[in-house]
């Protein structure tokens, strides 16, 4: 039997006036994670607020993209208390973690040189899940919702909400192909190492 998948999506602190900008300057605001298998079947689901400490005050700009509010992170834990609920609700069960991209994984790695948390969540092998399911469609637009409406789906709740963001890609998991899933393993841990 497969292992389950844990899907993640994170938001972060975000600008519409500070130009371009990277993981380095961003914050998790929030942290949304269903465990799935690879059918899509959602077994069990995480989500907090993060407080952020670099920029406390969350700009309008991502209150309206995110619908997260002041008060939401105000009240909610910072980065390495987030990532220990995280890790006390993965409680040593087995498998990989995905995103819809690459984003996930960089903004997690660049929080963790900012603020450690050494959390076992980290330690699973990450897969592209946005990548997976491009080489199995061969279809070119790869936003979460043209994927979604690819296969005759709508968004489900509100988009750029990590929970929420994360339900809708594990319900792609069933027209992804498991061996490229599994071929995709790890490539970014390999890039860093």
């Amino acid at each position: 039997m497969a292992r389950p998948i844990f899907v993640l999506d994170l938001e972060a602190t975000c600008w519409e006036d500070r130009g371009h900008y990277t993981v380095d300057a961003t914050e998790i605001i929030e942290i949304g994670c269903v465990m799935a298998t690879p059918a899509g079947e959602v077994l069990d689901e995480f989500g907090t607020f993060v407080r952020p400490v670099n920029d406390p005050v969350l700009s309008e700009f991502c209150t309206r993209l995110t619908s997260i509010t002041q008060q939401d992170v105000d009240q909610a834990p910072v980065y390495q208390d987030a990532m220990r609920l995280l890790d006390d609700w993965v409680s040593h069960r087995g498998g990989i973690w995905g995103s819809w991209g690459n984003y996930d994984f960089r903004e997690f790695a660049s929080m963790e040189q900012r603020y450690p948390s050494h959390c076992e969540f980290q330690k699973k092998l990450h897969v592209n899940l946005k990548k997976s399911w491009r080489q199995t469609t061969r279809h070119s637009r790869t936003g979460l919702r043209s994927a979604l409406a690819f296969h005759g789906l709508a968004f489900e709740g509100t988009h750029h909400r990590g929970i929420d963001d994360a339900r809708n890609v594990a319900r792609l998991l069933p027209f992804i192909d498991y061996h490229k899933i599994l071929a995709g393993v790890g490539a970014l841990q390999s890039d860093n190492s």
